[in-house]
């Protein structure tokens, strides 16, 4: 969070652009949506496998939209659980540190919709205990919103990056073009 605010600032400062409503509007709605994945990652620490993660699995297994999701669940996750619990937390971490640092949001924020609609989904037909399938979607359209409007590039290191890294502007070079298309 230090280092987010820090970013702003320096963008603040520097880029005249940066100095508006819309601009610290969307970083702050960032910095929030990247606080709730940051918060959420946090349950499910690897090592054992966490009990939090396992349950909602197997709440997939049972809950699931379609019978080849359920099945791929019960054949596949569940089994396998020791080997997803770190990818997922990783995968959920770097959506935080992306978003709360606004570094590589365009590209982040299209995995993070594919990952939250993968959830809605699989807890997508009642049960206990209820779950609102449709707060997924809300999420997967903030998340849409994000990449859209390249929300890094507000007060974000996207931002910073393409001020400072001719590459990164201009879309030369291997990470030059990768960063240009991520951010």
């Amino acid at each position: 969070m230090i280092a987010s605010v820090a970013i702003a600032v320096r963008n603040w400062r520097e880029d005249p652009s940066q100095r508006s409503g819309r601009q610290l509007g969307m970083w702050f709605v960032r910095v929030l949506v990247g606080g709730m994945w940051f918060q959420g990652m946090l349950w499910k620490l690897p090592l054992p496998v966490s009990a939090g993660l396992r349950y909602w699995t197997e709440q997939m297994g049972n809950r699931a939209a379609f019978a080849f999701h359920r099945q791929l669940v019960a054949d596949y996750y569940l089994p396998y659980l020791h080997i997803f619990d770190p990818v997922i937390f990783l995968a959920e971490l770097t959506f935080a540190v992306s978003l709360i640092l606004g570094l590589g949001v365009r590209l982040v924020s299209a995995l993070a919709i594919i990952f939250v609609l993968h959830l809605w989904l699989g807890i997508y037909q009642p049960g206990s205990p209820a779950e609102w399938p449709w707060s997924y979607v809300f999420l997967a359209i903030v998340m849409f919103m994000f990449a859209l409007h390249a929300a890094g590039r507000s007060l974000g290191l996207d931002a910073w990056l393409r001020r400072h890294v001719p590459s990164v502007r201009d879309g030369t070079g291997l990470v030059g073009k990768l960063l240009n298309v991520a951010g």
